[in-house]
């Protein structure tokens, strides 16, 4: 794990490694799957990585994978490529990100951070006394709304962006929510926490914007089994956490790379196709 978080090359490697061991069939469904709008999510579960003990593991095989598509970016809040966090049943955080007993609203990952953030890769390390707690998706064409708000005249404005204590960034960013993708369609940069509006123009259309999105009859909800990972295009998919049950020994540990693509669509191989 050291020489892992050492040496930025190694991640490479790791990734040419697993893509060897499944005869080059590998790199090109994640590649595939990740940059076709008409999917851009993948939920993996590895066999035989299923319980808290084999972390580092699960960490090392997230990594590989991550890295057959692009690079991770550098996450501040571990100081590391990757962070891993835990969630318990008390918490006095500055972000709902720890937050138990409360819905994470959907958002893209990467906000107040300057390196455009292509993809997220989220994966359950330990879970012990979880009721609840799925994660939740939204592909942003599946969004009813989502021509209102993307025609609408705030919505190529250059916001401000900020990130609580706790993400260690300190200085603030600026963007508008909406983009447009090579090919003209809708991109979305969108977190409802660090997003400040100046005014009571863009406040009042953010509230309608992030209530339109939670409201969402296409939002949907996804269990995730321990060892398991969600690795979704950032760009056009929102995510988000469905509450907990309370539990006085409730424990989640999760781990977070996100980065970007250095790899344009490829060939098929053997005839697979990523599905």
């Amino acid at each position: 794990m050291q020489a892992l978080e050492y040496k930025s090359f190694l991640r490479f490697q790791f990734g040419k490694m697993l893509d060897e061991i499944c005869g080059g069939t590998l790199r090109p469904v994640l590649v595939n799957t990740l940059m076709d709008r008409e999917t851009g999510a993948l939920l993996i579960k590895p066999e035989g990585l299923n319980e808290v003990a084999q972390a580092e593991d699960m960490v090392k095989f997230s990594t590989a994978v991550a890295h057959l598509l692009g690079r991770s970016n550098y996450d501040a809040m571990s100081g590391q490529f990757y962070a891993r966090f835990v969630v318990e049943n008390v918490d006095n955080s500055d972000s709902y990100l720890r937050q138990p007993h409360r819905v994470m609203e959907l958002h893209n990952d990467g906000t107040f951070v300057d390196q455009i953030t292509d993809y997220v890769l989220m994966q359950k390390i330990d879970e012990q006394n979880m009721e609840g707690g799925n994660s939740l998706i939204l592909h942003l064409d599946d969004w009813e709304e989502l021509n209102k708000f993307y025609t609408h005249p705030l919505a190529r404005r250059v916001l401000r962006w900020t990130a609580p204590p706790s993400k260690r960034v300190d200085k603030d960013v600026f963007h508008s929510i909406f983009d447009t993708d090579a090919e003209g369609r809708p991109t979305m940069r969108y977190i409802d926490q660090f997003v400040q509006p100046e005014n009571y123009e863009e406040g009042v259309w953010l509230f309608d914007m992030s209530t339109s999105l939670e409201t969402s009859r296409k939002k949907l909800s996804v269990p995730v089994p321990v060892g398991s990972f969600l690795l979704i295009n950032n760009l056009f998919w929102l995510h988000g956490r469905d509450r907990f049950t309370a539990h006085p020994g409730l424990r989640r540990e999760l781990m977070r790379q996100r980065g970007y693509f250095s790899y344009p669509k490829l060939g098929h191989h053997h005839g697979q196709t990523a599905n």
